[in-house]
């Protein structure tokens, strides 16, 4: 088995303390990936699964070993970083290889392990190549190849793609979800890139200044936002957040319309409550070119400052109570700058948050 488990694990330099005894626990054979803003802990606490970095405080686990004290060649782990990490007078065979060697192996024992893992990353073509000869995702596969070879029970994927262009991102992406599917091992993942997360994880840790906000599946962070930290992080374009209180079964927008409240948040809220209302892009549409909305809505003029034709459909920027806000329009026209339109909100598809701690009312 290889599950990974920290247990009030606590990071500190000297006197400033960057980790805050997070607790996590990613099962065998699951895909985390540890998404966050720059300097929220994310590399800091994964560079402490591989040991790269000592803790300061709780315990970490692979399988059924605390591993504080053990040393990373120890602790059976195989490490990605962004910057690929080849050696550049080796060939793609010697670089997958070269572990294994330093290792004493046996020879036929390395050449099998490099053979399957080209076989699964597809390099055997570029096998007698040196690293200087092939493309940026190439080499990033050779990288993944030389972690396969090994058979850890962990990868550990520290930003892997932030070097390569959109179009070899998306690519890579592919090939990490295939990866996967092969090796069968647990995968920790980390990157700033909320649609790398949303797209590659079986589930999402969410972190914040040294802290966990939200643990959950794709759809769950996306649907059912903590707090208005994860709210306004995972979803492009973010969640629009408007202040507002309650006031007799209304939420009244400060400085802006009033809106039923939503069903769902009956009985969960008291009137005078300060609360923030949430709501994606997706979810308020100008009348005539929006979804049909089957539960209850609410109506209201706004002009658009800006338009963003996207093809299928275009994103709207307007000003709502003093704010920007962001719709969509499906089936798109032409919008003029200024242009004032009718929107429809879909109320069942809004969020509520307390106005004090931020946290979802749901």
């Amino acid at each position: 088995m290889a599950q990974v488990q920290l247990q009030n694990v606590v990071k500190k330099y000297g006197a400033v303390e960057v980790v805050h005894g997070i607790n996590l626990e990613i099962a065998d054979n699951e895909f985390v990936v540890l998404v966050g803003p720059s300097g929220c802990g994310k590399s800091t606490t994964l560079r402490m699964i591989a040991g790269l970095e000592a803790i300061s405080g709780g315990d970490i686990s692979i399988g059924d070993r605390v591993v504080n004290d053990l040393p990373p060649r120890h602790r059976n782990i195989s490490m990605v970083f962004q910057n690929y990490a080849l050696y550049p007078h080796m060939t793609v065979r010697e670089n997958l290889g070269f572990s294994l060697q330093i290792a004493k192996r046996p020879q036929a024992e390395i050449d099998k392990a490099v053979d399957e893992a080209a076989q699964i990353l597809s390099l055997a073509e570029y096998m007698d190549r040196k690293p200087g000869a092939l493309s940026g995702g190439q080499r990033q596969r050779v990288a993944m190849g030389r972690a396969i070879v090994r058979h850890p029970e962990v990868f550990l994927f520290d930003e892997p793609l932030s070097n390569l262009d959109a179009k070899l991102r998306t690519q890579m992406r592919t090939e990490i979800k295939k990866l996967h599917q092969k090796v069968k091992s647990t995968i920790v993942y980390v990157t700033h890139d909320q649609v790398e997360a949303m797209t590659l994880a079986d589930r999402i840790v969410i972190m914040r200044d040294g802290h966990i906000e939200q643990v959950g599946t794709p759809l769950e962070v996306f649907e059912t936002p903590a707090n208005t930290f994860v709210a306004t992080f995972i979803g492009s374009p973010p969640m629009n957040l408007l202040s507002g209180q309650i006031a007799g079964g209304e939420v009244a927008i400060d400085g802006g319309p009033k809106v039923t409240l939503p069903d769902q948040f009956a009985g969960k809220v008291q009137d005078g409550q300060k609360v923030i209302l949430g709501f994606r892009a997706d979810n308020l549409m100008p009348e005539g070119h929006a979804m049909p909305m089957e539960g209850a809505s609410a109506e209201f003029e706004m002009v658009v400052n800006l338009s963003e034709p996207l093809g299928t459909e275009t994103l709207l920027f307007g000003s709502l109570a003093g704010k920007e806000v962001q719709a969509k329009m499906l089936n798109p026209r032409p919008v003029a700058d200024g242009e004032r339109l009718q929107f429809q909100l879909d109320l069942t598809r809004c969020h509520l948050f307390d106005a004090e701690t931020q946290q979802s009312l749901r």
